[in-house]
């Protein structure tokens, strides 16, 4: 290994850490401090570093790994309250707020949309998987490349 690319991974290593730290305490009170001292940086170093690295800021990254876990809590049934304290937000209104921004609906519009379908599946879940799948197991006779016969 050359001298130089130690440092940088060495750093990059130390980002990953306090990236993998947001991923497996999400829902907990966590802030910036907690995880600039899992990277061992100050925060506002810290920052610069994961923002050149992941895009966007520590605070970001947390909120949307909060959505996303809070979209699949969604899809089953649980409460729109029980899901923003489940995984991590203090209010109601903060979530929804964010939710909203982030997904571009609100969560009890999300969780509709999501009853619907997981609806739609248990009626008709054919619709559901992909074709080549399907044709792959016997499942579908007539296939899109199959050439007509005249």
């Amino acid at each position: 290994m050359k001298k130089d690319q130690y440092p940088k991974m060495y750093l990059y290593k130390r980002i990953v850490q306090a990236k993998l730290y947001i991923d497996n305490h999400y829902a907990n009170n966590i802030d910036l401090n907690d995880i600039s001292d899992e990277a061992y940086f100050s925060k506002f170093h810290f920052i610069r570093l994961f923002k050149s690295i992941y895009g966007k800021t520590p605070h970001q990254y947390l909120t949307q790994v909060r959505i996303e876990n809070a979209k699949l809590l969604l899809a089953k049934e649980i409460t729109i309250s029980e899901v923003c304290s489940i995984v991590g937000f203090d209010s109601v209104s903060t979530f929804t707020g964010l939710f909203k921004k982030n997904v571009g609906v609100t969560p009890a519009v999300f969780k509709q949309q999501q009853n619907l379908r997981n609806s739609e599946i248990s009626t008709n879940p054919l619709r559901f998987i992909p074709n080549c799948f399907a044709e792959t197991h016997g499942w579908v006779k007539n296939s899109n490349f199959e050439e007509e016969s005249l």
